[in-house]
């Protein structure tokens, strides 16, 4: 299966909907949460590179597993966050061409 952000909110919908009555359901309130789960999981994924190093990652299996799965974990919370604030993945993705744009330009 191809992930794409329509697909991986679907899922995060699914996910969200098991634990319905024990979490807090996705809105802006809980985006603010969710942002700074988000940043923990970066953050995680940043002691992987500082304790293990780039060549580990790239050449180690066990390591490389760790990273991306800390790389997960953090698109897990960024797309919470986008359901909280209902931020549709077309919605994102205009404003990441639109973004690129004018990086592309900006130098």
């Amino acid at each position: 299966m191809g992930l794409d952000f329509e697909t991986m909110q679907d899922l995060q919908k699914k996910f969200q909907e098991k634990h319905k009555g024990k979490w807090q359901e996705l809105c802006p309130e809980v985006g603010r949460d969710r942002i700074l789960y988000m940043i923990i999981e970066a953050g995680e994924m940043a002691d992987v590179i500082k304790k293990q190093g780039d060549d580990r990652i790239m050449q180690d299996e066990e390591t490389r597993k760790h990273f991306v799965e800390e790389m997960c974990d953090t698109l897990m919370f960024f797309n919470d966050v986008m359901l909280c604030y209902q931020i549709t993945p077309d919605e994102l993705n205009q404003a990441y061409l639109d973004k690129f744009e004018k990086n592309l330009h900006r130098w």
